[in-house]
């Protein structure tokens, strides 16, 4: 990469780590004249960079106000929850069979990181992204790409959630049940745990931010897939949903249960 490509890279990750980290709040006006004295960089890459940004959906061009931090809206992160979960379950099933030891070695120390009790809430999201990841290289480049462009859409609203000390204890002990699953190659136990938890993470985000929120693009994403949903309209008084399959789930599936999802 050259030096030009270099320092868009640079700007590209700086800017970015700033948006979903929260230090740049939705509505952010950028001063391309500051950030480009503060960050050592002449305007030409700094506008490439915010390009890329705009891009991904994390900034957006406005009349008079010029780039500013994008907005945050709760039905495009249901959306890309929906895409992911009719997606991504059945990829990581099929390609369970290709997880080497190496591979279960890299999730282990991933979860062992989600567990250290001196972590901030980034950095427990992003080692639950490096324990995701590691199947996620396992899957075709074109399902890698949709659903890492899913993933930035999503990261950034995960922040507050992260932070809430049960959040933190429900996906643990989720994933560690899908690592277990991962390493037995029982592809049919992962598709469902990876199933309940993506479902279970979508809930807590949202009703985390908006407890009124009402949901319309999971319950068709779950009703394509042959599962059952209810009591979702009860999420913001504190019940939890309920998800259940109409074939018969492995019985490690049958014991999962959050603070807002459980499976009956």
């Amino acid at each position: 990469m050259g030096a030009r490509g270099s320092a868009v890279e640079v700007a590209y990750q700086a800017l970015r780590e700033r948006i979903v980290s929260g230090s740049y709040q939705p509505g952010h006006a950028f001063s391309q004249v500051q950030l480009a004295r503060e960050l050592d960089l002449s305007r030409t890459p700094l506008r490439e960079a915010l390009q890329r940004l705009e891009a991904e959906g994390l900034v957006v061009s406005q009349a008079n106000r010029g780039v500013v931090v994008a907005p945050i809206d709760l039905f495009d992160l249901e959306a890309s929850y929906a895409l992911r979960l009719m997606v991504e379950p059945a990829v990581v099933a099929a390609v369970v069979d290709r997880v080497d030891s190496a591979d279960v070695g890299e999730m282990r120390e991933a979860l062992a990181a989600m567990r250290a009790s001196d972590q901030s809430s980034r950095e427990f999201q992003l080692a639950h992204w490096d324990f995701h990841r590691v199947i996620l290289r396992r899957c075709p480049t074109g399902f890698q790409t949709m659903i890492e462009s899913q993933l930035t859409q999503i990261d950034r609203h995960q922040r507050l959630y992260f932070s809430r000390a049960v959040a933190v204890s429900d996906m643990t002990a989720t994933d560690a049940k899908f690592l277990d699953a991962v390493e037995a190659g029982d592809a049919d136990a992962a598709r469902d745990i990876l199933t309940f938890h993506l479902l279970d993470t979508a809930l807590g985000v949202i009703a985390t931010q908006d407890p009124g929120h009402r949901f319309c693009t999971l319950p068709i994403a779950v009703r394509g897939q042959a599962i059952g949903l209810e009591g979702l309209d009860e999420l913001g008084e504190g019940q939890r949903a309920q998800i259940s399959w109409c074939g018969s789930p492995a019985d490690v599936v049958r014991e999962l249960q959050t603070t807002h999802l459980q499976v009956v």
